[in-house]
């Protein structure tokens, strides 16, 4: 019987970072668009944001995020998304019953090579 207290993925969701502490100017760049696009309700989610993980696709442009697990079928009824206009590269969240699940970021090198100093 495998211990799920010893299992890699368990103990990599124990350790959770979060997008403000890890990526401060980016969490601010993120409540302020989502302020400026009246998604107050999104904004003050912000500072608690998670990171569960982020996307493993490989792409050299993504650095997506993900702050609630990541769906194994898409994410289903009450999914919308967000798109919003950074001066640079894209950002397009996932928001789920009213929750930010995901953080679509394509574009910004910035923001990618310090999530994958957390995150390898």
């Amino acid at each position: 019987m495998i211990n799920l207290s010893e299992h890699p993925m368990h103990m990599q969701q124990e350790k959770r970072f979060s997008i403000a502490d890890t990526l401060p100017a980016f969490a601010a760049e993120l409540g302020q668009l989502l302020e400026e696009q009246g998604e107050s309700e999104l904004a003050a989610q912000v500072p608690n944001l998670k990171i569960f993980d982020r996307c493993r696709c490989g792409d050299d442009f993504c650095a997506t995020v993900y702050t609630k697990p990541k769906p194994k079928d898409g994410f289903g009824p009450g999914h919308r998304n967000v798109r919003l206009m950074p001066e640079e590269g894209m950002l397009i969240l996932d928001v789920v019953a009213g929750e930010i699940a995901c953080v679509e970021v394509l574009d910004r090198n910035d923001v990618r090579e310090k999530l994958y100093a957390v995150l390898p």
